[in-house]
């Protein structure tokens, strides 16, 4: 299938063939009709894709902070990966756009193939011509009305929730600053409660539209402008002043803000829905006390997983509208003609010309507020719908200039050399961040290794993937890659709860398996594992436990001898989640220490060359904050303290180990110090922070090739994660607990 995508780090953006997205539980499978296309987010993203680096970087400041903080504590080059992971992958565009409903998951079944819906949100409602799409981002269009303007939905219901912010009433006065498109669909959602509405804008067509939309008044924001509008407030009002400001602006201009002071009445509330400056001139608001609010998107439930993936809704009486009621209420008032949707269709266009559309709408070749996408079988939908599409708004190819278009399909992600028998072939389940930064990297330049098959939930992580590493391969499916012959060793490199379930599946199939940690959440994701192993045959099993083969790591094991005995610490800096996290997600994904604690255990347990026997473990008054005391079977002991409320330029781990009258530490994997007796070494890094991934995938390649015993022991495998298992058992018991 065709999708839009962009890549950041260049700036080009292209329309690529991508592999179809896999229907999953709680959505439905829709082929687009129409997508609307966002001149302002989207193109801002565009125009910033183009940017140069210290560009980019002076947009978003907040991420430019997070890379210093990741310089402090992992190294340039740990920092230097991440940034050009993120930046050098395909990321989508779109997030409003109407399509039939193809296939419906569990969990879905109020939909049914073939019906008309309405999709929302910028990582489902995508320009593509299929869309994996969750329940709550979905809702039905009601009979005859035009898929063209239901694609507007996601556009209105943020109109939608700007005006429900500002609470206006029936007789109300309210001035809308900007008249693009949210602004225009503003205007008549205030229009139509019975609100007198006033407009500005610096472009005359946009005021004029707002007229005849029924704004009482509308001009640009200069001296002329602004003292027309301000009599029309004040003829209006009596005098007070505009009841409600409502700023759908964007821009750098702090002249927005200051035009809502002039124009507000005492008290009134001013709303921001767009992305605009706000340096508030204090004097201004603090004489008329306004009340400044923020509109966040389409509603309640943006941004909350649990909503909007998981499909919770909250209650009717506790929150009227969410995001999905505002979806469903705009088409509704579309369906009853309460909206005039057509007059805001400025040009539709065909996808596969996405590219050059973007290129004029950037430099101003295209004048209009509203643009749409079309795609196969909208012809057909209109014609279902009983409307047609006026000459004026359908543009065709040629009516773009032909000297900016390639071929359609032109833009493909570049196929894998044809590999050769010898080399072990390498299929991917997952291509994430840490996959894409520290695992496909060190395999794809590997000599004796052919990159065969990824798969990923996403359509463009597949093709970023494939493009970016040579897999042979792409797609969406988990069991092309289980069933493709080529495949010798399959990377699991997913979501936490999904480990153990694919770990199964992939013995079966009878590969090589490297799963990145947790192996499994539960004593019966275990049992499962191991049973599996135990049927098959197949124990050619490797967790992604990397820190033993750090090099500086192993050299300081070497320097400072076997001993029985011994007595360890790790201090883990861990830090904070994002509030975002899919860690976060205990329910599903297990805690953050039965997701990562595994590392820790593992590492204490090759250095003492002995299997943790008992586990004890305390925590703080946060409940993330741990400190974990593990027993082995040679009667070492390790200490792991856990934090996650440290300063973020802390060094992440430390480790230090004593025994027999010799001490050694490691720090952060960039030095180490063993002394013994009255001797001192340092063994420095060379180069950045080497944690041992690349000597961990030498490992197991060389083991699959070789058909010799894995890295790591079966035995260890279970012991180590059983021993994730007893910390939370311990922390419910307050007692030590036997692995």
């Amino acid at each position: 299938m065709k999708q839009v995508a962009q890549n950041y780090r260049s700036g080009e953006l292209t329309v690529l063939d991508v592999p179809p997205p896999g229907l999953r539980p709680g959505g439905v499978l829709v082929r687009s009709l129409y997508s609307l296309i966002s001149t302002g987010t989207e193109v801002m993203k565009v125009k910033e894709a183009r940017l140069s680096l210290a560009g980019k970087a002076r947009a978003r400041p907040e991420q430019v902070r997070q890379v210093v903080d990741t310089v402090a504590q992992q190294g340039p080059m740990a920092a230097y990966k991440k940034v050009m992971t993120k930046l050098d992958s395909y990321t989508p565009l779109g997030y409003s756009l109407c399509g039939v409903v193809e296939q419906v998951g569990t969990g879905a079944e109020e939909f049914s193939v073939g019906q008309l819906v309405a999709c929302a949100g910028n990582e489902h409602a995508l320009h593509a011509e299929v869309n994996w799409v969750p329940t709550n981002l979905s809702v039905a269009v009601p009979d005859g009305v035009d898929p063209r303007h239901a694609a507007f939905a996601t556009v209105g219901a943020i109109a939608m929730q700007g005006v429900r912010r500002s609470q206006a009433q029936l007789g109300d006065t309210a001035c809308v600053i900007g008249l693009g498109l949210v602004g225009q669909l503003t205007v008549q959602l205030l229009v139509a409660s019975g609100v007198k509405v006033v407009g500005l804008d610096i472009v005359e067509d946009r005021c004029k539209l707002a007229e005849q939309a029924g704004a009482i008044g509308c001009a640009a924001p200069g001296a002329e402008g602004m003292e027309r509008i301000t009599k029309l407030v004040s003829d209006a009002t009596g005098g007070l002043g505009a009841d409600h400001i409502l700023i759908v602006a964007g821009g750098n201009s702090n002249g927005p803000v200051e035009a809502a002071a002039a124009l507000a009445r005492d008290r009134a509330t001013v709303v921001d829905i767009g992305k605009t400056r706000l340096d508030l001139p204090w004097n201004a608001y603090y004489d008329k006390e306004l009340d400044v609010r923020f509109s966040r998107s389409y509603g309640p439930g943006r941004y909350d997983d649990r909503y909007e993936l998981e499909g919770i809704d909250y209650p009717a009486g506790y929150v009227r509208w969410t995001e999905r009621r505002n979806l469903a209420c705009f088409v509704d008032l579309v369906a009853r003609g309460e909206l005039d949707v057509a007059s805001l269709i400025s040009a539709t266009f065909p996808v596969d010309r996405a590219a050059d559309v973007y290129d004029r709408l950037s430099s101003g070749d295209i004048d209009g507020v509203g643009f749409l996408f079309e795609y196969p079988d909208s012809e057909q939908a209109l014609a279902s719908s009983g409307t047609s599409a006026s000459s004026d708004t359908r543009l065709a190819a040629s009516d773009l200039p032909a000297a900016r278009l390639g071929p359609v399909g032109s833009h493909r992600a570049r196929p894998a050399a044809t590999p050769r028998s010898p080399e072990v072939g390498i299929g991917f389940i997952g291509a994430g961040n840490y996959a894409s930064s520290m695992l496909l990297p060190n395999l794809a330049a590997k000599p004796g290794v052919a990159m065969r098959h990824v798969a990923t939930n996403r359509s463009l992580s597949a093709v970023s993937a494939q493009r970016r590493f040579g897999f042979a391969r792409a797609s969406t499916d988990t069991d092309a890659v289980l069933s493709d012959d080529s495949v010798d060793a399959v990377f699991i490199v997913t979501r936490h709860h999904s480990h153990a379930a694919l770990t199964c599946r992939a013995l079966e199939a009878g590969k090589a398996v490297f799963v990145e940690k947790p192996l499994a959440l539960s004593e019966q994701e275990l049992a499962e594992v191991l049973e599996t192993v135990d049927r098959t045959g197949n124990d050619r099993l490797m967790v992604g436990f990397n820190r033993r083969f750090a090099p500086l790591l192993a050299e300081m094991r070497e320097r400072f001898g076997r001993a029985t005995g011994s007595v360890a610490r790790y201090a883990v800096n861990a830090g904070k989640l994002g509030d975002r996290s899919w860690y976060g997600d205990e329910k599903l994904e297990g805690s953050r220490f039965a997701g990562e604690g595994g590392h820790f255990i593992d590492t204490l347990g090759w250095w003492f060359d002995a299997l943790p026997a008992e586990v004890y473990a305390m925590t703080s008054a946060d409940p993330h904050d741990l400190v974990v005391s593990v027993r082995f079977s040679d009667a070492s002991t390790g200490v792991i303290s856990y934090v996650t409320n440290g300063n973020a330029r802390f060094p992440k781990e430390v480790f230090d180990v004593s025994s027999e009258g010799r001490t050694a530490r490691l720090d952060n994997f960039r030095r180490a110090t063993v002394w013994s007796g009255r001797r001192k070494r340092v063994l420095r890094a060379l180069g950045s922070v080497d944690k041992g991934q690349a000597q961990e995938l030498e490992a197991f390649v060389d083991a699959v090739r070789r058909g010799e015993a894995m890295p790591i022991a079966i035995e260890s495998l279970r012991a180590t994660t059983r021993a994730t298992f007893a910390v939370a058992t311990s922390l419910t018991s307050g007692l030590p607990e036997r692995v």
